[in-house]
């Protein structure tokens, strides 16, 4: 399969997954004023809660290797900011895979910090891409931080992917644990 398939598909799901992300977690965050949006957040909890870390796991693995696929097939150079992104969701690949098979409900509490990290680290790389001044030289000449490898409508880069990817793993947590408390 060619990389402008695959990037293509990695660039609907990532849109996709940032845009239920933020829908979710501002109807996690406006439950407690309405009764209607705590009645969805509640049927949306009871349908993903049996499966979050099922789920969590699948977006870690898509990420990690979607990653992969980037630098050992298409060969894209990682940047620095890529890398430190990597150390934030390998990670989670190996321990939300754990944690779905133990069905180790208390893993949250180690994911949610992770991912929140990993979102950070996305976001600033993202705005590095849009404002290269950002870099203050926290990037190397061989692989800049400010390149954007993929740039699919307008917008989606390999920075907005991870931050996706993180986004969904947290809120998937968020989700499990108003199921499972």
């Amino acid at each position: 399969m060619a990389t402008r398939t695959i990037t293509t598909f990695f660039s609907l799901s990532a849109v996709a997954l940032l845009v239920l992300a933020v829908a979710m977690l501002a109807l996690w965050a406006l439950a407690p004023r309405s009764v209607r949006v705590a009645a969805l957040r509640d049927t949306v909890a009871s349908s993903v809660g049996p499966h979050y870390l099922t789920m969590a796991w699948l977006v870690a693995l898509t990420a990690t290797a979607g990653s992969l696929y980037y630098s050992e097939v298409a060969h894209f150079v990682p940047c620095e900011f890529c890398w430190y992104q990597r150390i934030a969701m390998y990670p989670l690949a190996l321990i939300l895979g754990i944690a779905a098979w133990r069905r180790d409900h208390g893993v949250r509490r180690y994911v949610v910090p992770i991912a929140g990290i990993g979102a950070a680290l996305s976001t600033y790389h993202y705005l590095m891409q849009h404002f290269p001044s950002l870099a203050a030289g926290s990037c190397s000449a061989s692989a800049p931080c400010t390149a954007a490898w993929v740039w699919r409508f307008g917008f989606v880069s390999i920075p907005f992917m991870a931050l996706a990817g993180f986004a969904t793993i947290a809120w998937l947590m968020l989700a499990g644990r108003s199921h499972h408390t």
